[in-house]
């Protein structure tokens, strides 16, 4: 498995047009895209050649609320971008690492993710991306 870099860092806000405040007009950082459904919002951050991922959920019963609710919120995962999301976890499954994903899903922007199990890597949960091959950086 190659490791190519650290594609983004996910935080979990209460309120995505407040953190949108403060990342763009305090922290002067140019927003990359939004995407969002009925549900959660996302707002995606480039920074150098990695990003910074803000989601909020948009239902007080969606995930993301309930961890805020809980005092959960703030940063929440790092994930990496391999070369090939397949071949990363077939690897990293016969090394015993554990997964939640066994197999890639869609994401955001149309990677295709999966994620480890934070019961097995120091409770950091570990998002690992492939970009579509259209896309060789968000950033």
């Amino acid at each position: 498995m190659r490791v190519k870099r650290i594609e983004h860092v996910g935080v979990v806000v209460r309120d995505l047009e407040a953190s949108r405040r403060l990342w763009e007009d305090c922290l002067g950082i140019p927003l990359g895209s939004v995407e969002q459904s009925s549900v959660r919002g996302l707002a995606l951050y480039p920074v150098g050649e990695s990003m910074v991922e803000l989601l909020a959920g948009l239902t007080p019963d969606h995930k993301f609320s309930r961890m805020v609710a809980e005092g959960k919120g703030g940063l929440n995962h790092i994930c990496f971008e391999v070369e090939n999301i397949d071949e990363a976890l077939a690897e990293l499954k016969a090394k015993g690492a554990p997964l939640l994903d066994e197999v890639a899903r869609v994401g955001h922007a149309g990677c295709r993710i999966a994620f480890l199990d934070p019961a097995g890597t120091e409770n950091c949960l570990i998002e690992l991306a492939e970009l579509p091959v259209e896309s060789a950086s968000h950033a």
